[in-house]
C-alpha cells in the first residue's frame, strides 16, 4: 500500500493541538462564552470576586471535561461503576492533559481514616515492619527468632563447654484423648524406645541427675513418671566446638527432633557420675516463632492494618476507642487535690463514703492529699482508679453501678461519667498485641541521637510528621535490611518530607481525617499527589492557602513551582497576593459576581495586572483601591471582657486569655497553634454550657470563664456547608421565603381558593409540581452515559402547578419571584419589613447578585459562607451577642473582604462583639484587638505570643505574624 501524506493544513493543525490548553465558548453556569488559552507547564492563578465564575471555569469546565474524557475512554462495563459526568457547556477544549483536582472540601467522615492512611505513609510503614521489623518478647525483652537445625546446632556448641555430654530430645507427645500407655506404644512403633525422665525440682536440688528409661526393658505400663517430666531421646552426643562433623551430626539429630516433636527440641546435659551431683542444664529450641512460652505471628503487612480483621484489636475493632468511663468527666478539674474533691463521682452525699475511704487509704499510702491531681505520680493515680484495701477505686465503683443498672437512678448517675475512652486492650493503638510486639530499633526522640530504643508501629503513628521525619532520617538499617527495605524507607522519607513542606509538620500521623479542616485536607491531598510524582499532568487546586499563615505560604508556593518545573501545568483558583506575585500568569474573571461576572477581564503577568484598568484585582494589587486601616481603634474597656482561665485542651498551655467585648477581635497564629481549640472548643462550648444551651461535643479543658453575664447570646459561624439539595437556596436558608409565602397566601385570589402558605412550598406536596417534585427538572438515567436533566414538561421548570402560578403578588407569581436577584427583590418588596430584614442581610454581605431561588449546591465556597453569615445577621437578638467566625474570608476576593468588614463593623456598632479566627492580613490590620497564638504548631504551640492592637502586635519580634503585619500596615 502506498504511503499517504497529510496535507500541510492538517499537519499545521496537528502541531497546534496540544501545545497549549485552549478553551472556546465556555458557558457553564454564569460564564459568557469565555475564550481562554492557558500555556502549558506554567503556574497560572485564576482570581476574581466571589461568584464571578472562577470555579465554573476551572473546575466545572476544564477539570470536568478532563475527567469526562478519561471516564469515556474506559469500557462500557467499567463506566457503570464510576460516577457519571455531565459534558460541560463549552464549544471546544484542546490540549487537555490528564487532570487531577485538589479541592477544599472536607475529607472522609470514616473514623478509620487517618493522616497516615490518606498519604500512604501507613501503607509503607506496614510494609517496613513486615519486612524488617523485629519481634520482641514482652516477657523477657529478648528478640524472638525461629530456630533452624543448623542455628540450633551452632547454639548448642557455643552454649555448652567442650566435651559436655548431652541428651538431644523432643517433648513427650500429648495427643488429645490419648493415654500415656498408648503414646509410649506409638513411640515404640516409630523406633523411639528411650526416654529421659527429669527429676522433680526438689530432687534436682539434692543433686539427682536425669535418668534414661529403656522401653525394651521397662514395659510401657510400668512407666510411672508423669508425662510432663518425660522427654523422648533422639541422640546422645558430646560437644566439640569448631568440629564441623560434630556440628553436622547435631544438626541432623535436631532436624529429626523438630520433625517428630512438633518443631521443638530439648537439650539436657548429662553430668558424669563422678561430678558429685553437678546440676544439669536444659536448653529449649523451637522451629516455631515462639519465646518465653508465647507463640508469636510472623509479621505480614496485614498484621499491621487496623482495617483488617487480621490486625485490628478485637476489643475496639481497630477504632482505638471504646465506650466506657471517661477520665475527663471523672476528674473534670485536675487542678483540684484529692482532698478538694478532684474525683467528681464521690462528691455527692450518697457516695461521699468512698471519698472518706479514699482519704484514709491514700494517707496510709503516703499520697499527697493536697497536691493537684495532675501533679500526682502515675502510681498514685493508679491507686485512685484501681483501689487498695478498703477503697474500691473508681473502676470498682463503676463496676458496682454496672451491676445495679436495672435501677434507673444508677443508670442515670453512671451515664454522667461515660464517654469514649482509649481502648484498654490495645492502649489506643488500634492493633492486636501480636502486631505491637513487632518493633523497629531507632533513635529515641528527645535525645542527641546516640540513644536507641525499640519502637512499635503504634508509637510511630503518635508522632507528628516533623518528628517522624527526624526519626526516619536517623534510623539505620543493616546492609541486609537496607537491601530489603531501602526503597520503602525512601518512600516514607519522601512523603513525610512533602507533609512538612506543605506546612503540616504539627499533625500527628494518627490524627483522624474527619477532624481535619478543609485547608488541611487539601494540603494532605497535595502531599499525596506530590508523592506520586506524575509528569505532564494538569493539577487544579482550589485555594490551597486556606488555613495557612503567611509564613507557610512561601513553602506551599515553592512546592507548586516544583510541580510546574517537572513538567506539569498548575492551575490555581486563589486570592492570596503572595501566590499571585509568584505566578507565571494571572487570569482575572469578573467584572462582578453572578450575572454580572463570567468574563475574562485580564490575562497576563503580575506586573501587567498592576497597570490594567479592566482588572479589579490589579486595582487592589497596585494600591489604586485598598482596604483601609481604621482611623481610630475602638478603646479597650478592661471591665468588659470575657476571660478564659487555664485553657489546656489539646496543645494549649494553661492559657488565660481575655476577649474584649464591643469590638472586632482577631485570633491568629500559624496553622495548628491552637486557635480553633481556644475559640471553638473552649470559649464557645463553655459559654454555651454556662447559658444552658445544647451543643455537640464536649467542653475543652479549662478552669473557668469569667464575664459570661455580660452577653446574652453566643453564635458560631463555621465552615460547614449550608445544604446539598437543589431545593435548598439562599432565600429559604435566611428564612425570607416564609414571609414571601405568607404574602402570597394573603392575596385575595389565594384566600378564595383556600391556599395557605404551605401551598407555595416546593418541599412538600400540595402546590408543587408532583412530576418533578418541585425541582423543575426531571432526571433521566442513561446506563453508560451521564444522567440527563431535562426541563420538566409538566411545569416547564417553574416547580409549581399551573393553578398555583396563577396567584400573583404585585404582578408576579411565586416562580417569577424566585427568579429575582436579591437586589431586585429588595426593591420589589419595599415596605414589607419581614421580607426586607432577611434580604437586606444578604445585600449587606455582598450577595445582592444572587437569585432568590439559586440552588445551594451551585454556590461557591465564599458565597455559601456569606449566606450563613447573612442568616445570623438577620436574626433579631435581644441583648448583646458574641459572634464567633472561623476563617470567614475563605473564598473571598479583596473587594468581598472590604464588604465583609463593613458587615462586621455594623454588628459592633449595633452593640454586639465579633471574634474571628483569621490569617488574612487585611482583616488583621482592620481589627481592634489581635491575639497571636504560637509560636509554632502542634506541641510547640499553644502559647499567647502577642496580644494588643495590630500596631502593638507588629512590634513583637517573637511573633511570626509581626513582620507580615508590619508590611501590611506600612502599605496601608
Amino acid at each position: 500500500m502506498p504511503e499517504t501524506t497529510a496535507p500541510p493544513a492538517a499537519r499545521a493543525k496537528n502541531r497546534f493541538v496540544g501545545r497549549d490548553l485552549v478553551v472556546k465558548g465556555a458557558r457553564q453556569h454564569n460564564l459568557k462564552g469565555v475564550d481562554l488559552t492557558i500555556p502549558k507547564r506554567q503556574l497560572v492563578v485564576v482570581t476574581g470576586p466571589s461568584g464571578s465564575g472562577k470555579s465554573s471555569l476551572v473546575f466545572d469546565t476544564i477539570y470536568a471535561e478532563g475527567q469526562r474524557r478519561y471516564v469515556e475512554s474506559l469500557s462500557a462495563y467499567a463506566r457503570q461503576f464510576l460516577d457519571r459526568m455531565d459534558k460541560p457547556d463549552v464549544d471546544l477544549i484542546t490540549g487537555l492533559a490528564p487532570a487531577i483536582a485538589i479541592e477544599q472540601q472536607t475529607g472522609t467522615k470514616n473514623p478509620r481514616s487517618t493522616v497516615a492512611t490518606q498519604t500512604e505513609v501507613y501503607d509503607y510503614l506496614r510494609l517496613l515492619y513486615a519486612r524488617v521489623g523485629t519481634t520482641v518478647s514482652p516477657v523477657s525483652g529478648e528478640v524472638v527468632t525461629r530456630d533452624s537445625p543448623r542455628s540450633t546446632a551452632e547454639a548448642i556448641q557455643e552454649a555448652l563447654s567442650a566435651k559436655t555430654r548431652f541428651y538431644l530430645c523432643f517433648p513427650f507427645p500429648d495427643h488429645k484423648g490419648a493415654k500415656k500407655v498408648e503414646e509410649l506404644e506409638a513411640l515404640l512403633a516409630r523406633g523411639f524406645f528411650r526416654l529421659v525422665a527429669l527429676p522433680t525440682e526438689k530432687q534436682a536440688e539434692k543433686g539427682k541427675a536425669p535418668e534414661v528409661l529403656d522401653l525394651n526393658t521397662t514395659p510401657p505400663a510400668d512407666v510411672k513418671t508423669p508425662t510432663k517430666r518425660l522427654l523422648v531421646l533422639v541422640d546422645r552426643l558430646a560437644t566439640k566446638p569448631g568440629d564441623d562433623a560434630t556440628t553436622n551430626r547435631i544438626a541432623d539429630s535436631v532436624e529429626q527432633a523438630f520433625r517428630e516433636g512438633g518443631e521443638r527440641a530439648v537439650v539436657v546435659t548429662a553430668p558424669p557420675p563422678s561430678s558429685g551431683g553437678e546440676p544439669f542444664e536444659t536448653l529449649t529450641f523451637s522451629a516455631l516463632f515462639e519465646r518465653d512460652g508465647m507463640t508469636f505471628e510472623e509479621p505480614t503487612a496485614q498484621l499491621f492494618s487496623f482495617n483488617s480483621p487480621l490486625g485490628a484489636c478485637p476489643a475496639c475493632q481497630g477504632f482505638g476507642r471504646v465506650p466506657g468511663v471517661d477520665p475527663d468527666l471523672v476528674v473534670p478539674n485536675p487542678e483540684l487535690s484529692i482532698r478538694q474533691g478532684a474525683v467528681a463521682p464521690f462528691r455527692t452525699e450518697q457516695w461521699s463514703k468512698h471519698q472518706r475511704t479514699l482519704l484514709r487509704v491514700a494517707a496510709k499510702e503516703s499520697v499527697d492529699l493536697d497536691a493537684p491531681y495532675t501533679l500526682l505520680p502515675q502510681e498514685h493515680k493508679d491507686l485512685v482508679w484501681a483501689g487498695r484495701g478498703d477503697y474500691v477505686g473508681v473502676k470498682g465503683f463503676f463496676d458496682y453501678l454496672q451491676k445495679k443498672q436495672y435501677k434507673m437512678h444508677y443508670r442515670i448517675y453512671s451515664a454522667r461519667f461515660r464517654g469514649y475512652t482509649r481502648c484498654p486492650a490495645c492502649d489506643g493503638y488500634r492493633l492486636r498485641p501480636q502486631a505491637l510486639h513487632v518493633k523497629l530499633c531507632g533513635p529515641a526522640l528527645g535525645t542527641d541521637g546516640d540513644t536507641t530504643r525499640w519502637t512499635h508501629i503504634g508509637e510511630l503513628a503518635e508522632l507528628t510528621t516533623a518528628d517522624a521525619q527526624t526519626f526516619f532520617e536517623s534510623v539505620e538499617l543493616s546492609d541486609h535490611d537496607e537491601e530489603v527495605a531501602g526503597r520503602i524507607l525512601t518512600e516514607i522519607r519522601k512523603r513525610l518530607g512533602y507533609l512538612v513542606e506543605v506546612g503540616l509538620d504539627y499533625l500527628t500521623l494518627d490524627r483522624l481525617a474527619m477532624a481535619l479542616s478543609g485547608g488541611e485536607t487539601q494540603r494532605i491531598n497535595l502531599a499525596t499527589s506530590l508523592g506520586s510524582s506524575l509528569v505532564g499532568s494538569l493539577y487544579v487546586l482550589d485555594e490551597p492557602t486556606i488555613g495557612l499563615h503567611p509564613r507557610d505560604n512561601d513553602r506551599l508556593i515553592t512546592i507548586l513551582e516544583g510541580l510546574r518545573d517537572i513538567g506539569n501545568t498548575v492551575l490555581v483558583v486563589e486570592h492570596d497576593e503572595q501566590m499571585m506575585r509568584r505566578a507565571d500568569q494571572l487570569v482575572d474573571v469578573g467584572p462582578g459576581s453572578g450575572a454580572l461576572g463570567g468574563e475574562v477581564m485580564f490575562q497576563g503577568t503580575y506586573d501587567q495586572a498592576l497597570d490594567s484598568d479592566d482588572s479589579l484585582t490589579g486595582a487592589y494589587l497596585s494600591g489604586r483601591q485598598s482596604i483601609p486601616v481604621p482611623a481610630e481603634r475602638r478603646p479597650l474597656d478592661p471591665n468588659r471582657v470575657i476571660t478564659v482561665e487555664g485553657a489546656r485542651e489539646h496543645n494549649l498551655k494553661r492559657l488565660t486569655v481575655s476577649f474584649p467585648l464591643d469590638r472586632i477581635t482577631v485570633v491568629t497564629g500559624v496553622s495548628g497553634s491552637g486557635k480553633s481549640t481556644l475559640v471553638n472548643a473552649t470559649l464557645y462550648t463553655a459559654l454555651q454550657r454556662l447559658k444552658g444551651r445544647d451543643f455537640e461535643g464536649k467542653v475543652g479543658a479549662h478552669d473557668a470563664v469569667h464575664g459570661s453575664e455580660l452577653i446574652e447570646n453566643v453564635e458560631m459561624i463555621d465552615q460547614t456547608p449550608i445544604g446539598k439539595s437543589p431545593r435548598s437556596n439562599p432565600v429559604t436558608y435566611v428564612k425570607a421565603f416564609d414571609a414571601i409565602r405568607d404574602l402570597l397566601a394573603s392575596t385575595h385570589q389565594a384566600k378564595i381558593r383556600g391556599y395557605r402558605a404551605g401551598t407555595f412550598s416546593f418541599n412538600v406536596p400540595g402546590g408543587r409540581c408532583e412530576v418533578c417534585q418541585g425541582e423543575g427538572v426531571v432526571q433521566v438515567e442513561m446506563q453508560f452515559l451521564a444522567d440527563l436533566y431535562l426541563e420538566c414538561e409538566a411545569c416547564h421548570g417553574r416547580r409549581f402547578k399551573q393553578d398555583v402560578l396563577e396567584i400573583r403578588y404585585k404582578g408576579k407569581n411565586v416562580a417569577e419571584i424566585l427568579d429575582l436577584t436579591v437586589d431586585e427583590a429588595v426593591t420589589f418588596f419595599e415596605g414589607q419589613k419581614r421580607v426586607l430584614n432577611k434580604l437586606q442581610s444578604l445585600q449587606d454581605v455582598g450577595l445582592g447578585y444572587l437569585t432568590l431561588g439559586q440552588p445551594s449546591n451551585t454556590l461557591s465556597g465564599g458565597e455559601a459562607q456569606r449566606v450563613k453569615l447573612a442568616s445570623h445577621l438577620s436574626k433579631q437578638h435581644a441583648g448583646h451577642t458574641l459572634y464567633l467566625f472561623d476563617e470567614p474570608t475563605t473564598g473571598l476576593h479583596f473587594d468581598d473582604i472590604k464588604t465583609l468588614l463593613g458587615a462586621f463593623n455594623a454588628l459592633v456598632d449595633a452593640g454586639h462583639s465579633v471574634v474571628l479566627i483569621e490569617h488574612n492580613l487585611d482583616v488583621i490590620k482592620a481589627a481592634d484587638w489581635v491575639i497571636d497564638i504560637g509560636p509554632e504548631g502542634g506541641r510547640r504551640g499553644g502559647f499567647v505570643v502577642a496580644e494588643g492592637t495590630p500596631e502593638q502586635v507588629a512590634d513583637v519580634e517573637a511573633s511570626h505574624t509581626a513582620p507580615f503585619l508590619r508590611d501590611a500596615l506600612a502599605r496601608a
